[in-house]
């Protein structure tokens, strides 16, 4: 039995339905399912087994995501509304996790070939890393978030992190205590980076609009498009491209500039 199929794989993708500038964005529909759900039909496709948990809150607003899940024989788990490292590493412990895999439920338009090749990084370094992701610095296009620690990593994260950033974006003391924690990377392609160019995520009824298109013009000749599909598409059609062109670059680091020591200004971009 290889190394990987020894770890339990466990894929938390954390849920709500009270987002602050596009409420209910995890449920909008995207033909005929839900954008949650069409994110997981893409996480689902990576080729390493894996068992995926919506993560959401205790909030009664995210009782329909719990429906949700059941109603797709998704696991869902229910934790803290604020924090959401707790939430994380509870579900993953519920789920007896080896390997956590945190992807956000924004990224619905997420390659499962970048999950992969970001878990491949993990292994082929013979698991030496506590964390390893793409964002430290990020490369891909803005909604191929892919972060994997191991139960330990989260674990020690969890009991480290004391500011209200932390707890809420749930990663950050991780790779901002590199002396604490053996961290990899994982880079697209040398000389290539498109995370401050190309936006493939969600916050703004504009990302709606554009994550609605690139399905209705790449799922039904390709349901299981690639990154580079939609590269292709956006050089075809830059009219596609403008529709959330105003928000590319703009991301949570920009309201905590001051506290990351990690992440740039020429990382984000303000609004």
């Amino acid at each position: 039995m290889s190394v990987c199929m020894q770890d339990k794989i466990v894929v938390v993708i954390q849920a709500r339905m009270t987002s602050s500038r596009l409420p209910g964005k995890v449920l909008m529909p995207v033909l005929g399912k839900s954008l949650l759900m069409r994110m997981i039909e893409r996480v689902k496709r990576t080729t390493y087994p894996i068992t995926v948990v919506i993560a959401t809150s205790t909030d009664k607003s995210d009782d329909v995501i719990e429906d949700e899940a059941k109603r797709n024989d998704i696991a869902c788990y229910r934790g803290s509304l604020d924090n959401l490292l707790e939430r994380h590493y509870e579900a993953a412990q519920l789920h007896n996790a080896d390997l956590v895999i945190k992807i956000p439920s924004d990224c619905p338009l997420i390659d499962a070939k970048v999950i992969d090749k970001t878990i491949d990084v993990y292994y082929k370094h013979g698991r030496i890393y506590d964390y390893v992701s793409n964002l430290h610095p990020a490369t891909y296009p803005d909604g191929n978030d892919v972060e994997i620690m191991t139960m330990d990593c989260l674990k020690r994260a969890q009991e480290m992190a004391k500011n209200p950033w932390e707890l809420e974006h749930t990663t950050p003391v991780i790779w901002e205590h590199p002396e604490h924690f053996n961290i990899g990377n994982h880079i697209w392609q040398t000389g290539f980076d498109c995370s401050m160019t190309h936006r493939f995520t969600i916050d703004y009824i504009e990302d709606y609009a554009f994550i609605l298109k690139v399905f209705e013009m790449l799922y039904p000749v390709k349901p299981h498009f690639s990154c580079n599909d939609i590269l292709q598409l956006l050089e075809e059609h830059p009219e596609i491209y403008q529709l959330n062109e105003k928000y590319i670059g703009v991301n949570w680091y920009r309201n905590h500039l001051s506290d990351l020591k990690t992440v740039s200004a020429g990382q984000t971009k303000l609004i």
